[in-house]
């Protein structure tokens, strides 16, 4: 909720860069949580499913802005 209200609150869309910047740190965080499930047993499995949703939504927040942020390459060429 937090962020949600956080998001609502600003005056101009976040450009896609930012959002490119954060899905890299869902990466950052995906990878140190693969590597602490060996250093610990007891919730190993835990830890490497919740990477593997960290990973996930990565990679979805990246298409979202490949198909919906990202400039459409020579969409006005065409008419020119």
């Amino acid at each position: 909720m937090h962020s949600i209200a956080r998001a609502s609150a600003r005056p101009y869309p976040m450009p896609s860069h930012e959002i490119l910047n954060e899905v890299q740190q869902l990466y950052n965080v995906s990878d140190r949580l693969d590597s602490l499930a060996p250093q610990h047993p007891l919730v190993s499995d835990a830890l490497l499913t919740i990477a593997g949703s960290v990973r996930n939504t990565a990679t979805l927040l990246e298409v979202l802005v490949a198909t919906k942020l990202a400039p459409l390459s020579g969409f006005g060429s065409a008419s020119a």
